[in-house]
């Protein structure tokens, strides 16, 4: 099949881009050059992808490697192939936002920082009630995992990226201790889609460490007391309140 109906049509103009790595990973860059344009809207919903003559000559790429291309952006729900249509962008309901390449570009295009705030509202969603599923089945080796696992946080609290990766290594834990797969699996692949952003990491407001620190302990006790709406209560008030606190000014504003 091919993705366009014929290279002699009148093709948009992408803005200009350029490929610049090792041969056996040309079909990854374009894949996520292709990606951006979609995701900033230099492309629309229902416009058309350029066709192969066009995309071959701007990437430096056979038309192999743009046919695979199209094919990951089609799998990723991007793009509709259509026979004697054309590539068409398909609206953003249709993409596949759990994918790595799809999130990642929003998040990093997002100067308003709605996805980051949509993730993070979902995260804490998933993780508060993983917290109160922990509660209802954590036992007294769990308590003392988790436990330990604050202590941890504690012994390193002087360690910027020890004690983050104690952070994330405390919320892990609860997960697992939830018993849910599922929300486990979305809650990870978020959390970390995020962490690989500068923007989501934000800022560290006074005493921050101190704080998340208290947040894990009032989680704690709620899970080690076996109160499921506390727990609950609890892990959404930190996630939430921790965004807040970290979150940056939208870019262009004051």
């Amino acid at each position: 099949m091919s993705i366009d109906s014929a290279d002699t049509a009148v093709a948009p103009v992408l803005p200009t881009v350029g490929v610049r790595a090792p041969a056996a990973r040309l079909g990854v860059a374009v894949v996520q050059q292709l990606v951006d344009v979609i995701v900033t809207g230099a492309l629309k919903p229902g416009e058309l992808l350029p066709p192969e003559g066009p995309l071959t000559a701007q990437f430096g790429v056979s038309r192999t490697v743009i046919r695979e291309s199209v094919k990951r952006l089609e799998e990723k729900g991007l793009v509709t192939v259509a026979q004697g249509r054309g590539t068409q962008v398909n609206p953003t309901s249709e993409w596949n936002l759990l994918d790595p390449v799809v999130l990642t570009a929003m998040i990093e295009h997002d100067d308003a920082l709605g996805i980051l705030d949509e993730l993070s509202s979902v995260r804490s969603g998933l993780e508060s009630s993983m917290a109160a599923d922990a509660a209802r089945r954590a036992d007294r080796d769990a308590v003392d995992r988790l436990r330990a696992s604050l202590q941890r946080m504690q012994d390193v609290i002087d360690d910027p990226p020890a004690f983050r990766q104690a952070d994330i290594d405390f919320h892990h834990l609860v997960m697992r201790l939830s018993g849910s797969r599922l929300a486990s699996s979305l809650a990870r692949t978020l959390f970390d889609r995020a962490l690989e952003s500068s923007r989501y990491h934000g800022r560290d407001p006074e005493h921050a460490f101190e704080l998340t620190i208290d947040e894990h302990a009032t989680v704690l006790d709620a899970i080690s007391s076996g109160e499921p709406e506390a727990a609950e209560k609890a892990m959404r008030a930190h996630i939430d309140g921790s965004w807040s606190r970290r979150r940056l000014p939208v870019r262009g504003r004051d």
